[in-house]
């Protein structure tokens, strides 16, 4: 992903470890409800690794409840095709469907709007068969990457879940509101 995309991934991290100086970078940005839901992971933070290049993911959050393995996209445009440049992100993706069914887990997929005013991030997930145990709740809810006519994976901005969100399922038994600034 090189350095820009890095960047990036320093933010998510940040943002799901709990990291006040990341979250506040987004005060202005977001709706007060998309920004509380930000906050809750002050109290229900993950331990998050970058992961880039060891493990074929970019970042691993973990927890106590949930542990995901994420593959973060950042891009100026709303759509990412998974063989634009070369066909290693397809075929990435083929193989993290196989390890996934394999485990009965899911892997995420990240995609942040460069330059978007309100919550950029966007969540997703891929089609897997066998998923199993808690994290079967929130798979049924994350949209699934799409495919292209030829059945080639791309991410659609619009579809995707906001992190947003994403956090207010993962974090709703907090007080969020008692977080404090």
């Amino acid at each position: 992903m090189g350095k820009k995309g890095a960047v990036y991934e320093r933010e998510l991290k940040g943002i799901l470890e709990g990291d006040i100086e990341f979250i506040q970078k987004f005060s202005k940005m977001l709706s007060d409800e998309e920004y509380r839901w930000y906050r809750s992971s002050l109290k229900r933070p993950f331990m998050v690794i970058r992961a880039a290049g060891s493990f074929g993911v970019d970042i691993i959050a973990i927890r106590d409840d949930y542990s995901f393995p994420i593959e973060v996209k950042s891009s100026h445009k709303k759509r990412i095709r998974f063989t634009q440049s070369s066909s290693r992100a397809q075929e990435q993706a083929l193989n993290f469907i196989k390890e996934c069914e394999r485990a009965g887990v899911i892997v995420l997929y990240a995609f942040r709007l460069k330059n978007y005013r309100g919550d950029p991030w966007r969540i997703f997930t891929l089609p897997v068969e066998n998923v199993r145990g808690r994290i079967r709740f929130i798979y049924s809810l994350l949209p699934k990457i799409s495919y292209t006519p030829r059945g080639n994976f791309v991410l659609l901005w619009e579809r995707g879940m906001p992190l947003s969100r994403f956090l207010s399922y993962l974090n709703y038994k907090e007080n969020v509101d008692g977080v404090e600034n």
